[in-house]
């Protein structure tokens, strides 16, 4: 199946079912969120990489406006629904500011392994540790997936991108796994060596070797 949407290009990786605030106050982008909700209508974010619009993103849902300004600007809810692949870019539209373009909609297979993401989560959850961070997951253990944990992962932006182009949760799962048996080790042993660093220049108990 394939589409004309809106695109709003941002340098963020937004998952589906991911709720999104956005702060509105482009005129351009004021115009297609104000089209979006006369009509009803999903709008696309495309990810933006080192300046590159990539060809996939996700479309979103406008759930709600909280707040509308005296100059136009609006504050927004949003939802990610579904992944999309940009077939064609429509960079001008008769009467309009934005841009848009013809996408297609990939089969994405969302059901994976629940114990290989239990063991996924076991390893963020002892990564965050390590870095005494405490971070809530949106669900409870049992229902969470790859999207529900991508952000607090440690991922860069290519890599969220590119768990965004893997249309299996199986995969998804993998890469998460691979990627958490990458860097905590490299995680663990940056937090010993500024331990090391904290301890220098205090005062040590240090027992003496003694000489026979």
């Amino acid at each position: 199946m394939t589409n004309f949407i809106p695109i709003f290009p941002l340098s963020i990786v937004v998952y589906p079912n991911e709720n999104l605030n956005l702060h509105i106050f482009e005129p351009q982008y004021i115009q297609l969120i104000n089209d979006c909700i006369k009509g009803k209508k999903v709008f696309g974010i495309p990810v933006v990489v080192q300046d590159e619009i990539m060809e996939m993103g996700t479309t979103i849902r406008i759930v709600e406006v909280t707040k509308t300004y005296d100059n136009g600007e609006m504050d927004i809810k949003t939802i990610g629904e579904k992944v999309f692949r940009t077939l064609e870019p429509i960079h001008q539209m008769p009467d309009k500011m934005y841009s848009g373009a013809i996408v297609t909609y990939p089969e994405n297979h969302e059901y994976g392994k629940r114990l290989l993401m239990n063991k996924v989560i076991d390893r963020l959850k002892y990564l965050h540790g390590i870095l005494k961070v405490e971070k809530k997951f949106p669900k409870e253990d049992k229902d969470l997936w790859s999207y529900d944990v991508a952000h607090q992962s440690g991922l860069t932006l290519q890599q969220e991108y590119d768990l965004l182009c893997l249309m299996n949760e199986l995969q998804r799962q993998e890469y998460l796994k691979r990627h958490l048996a990458q860097v905590i080790p490299v995680v663990a042993e940056m937090e010993a060596l500024k331990e090391k660093i904290k301890l220098n220049g205090h005062f040590k108990n240090i027992t003496g070797f003694n000489i026979n």
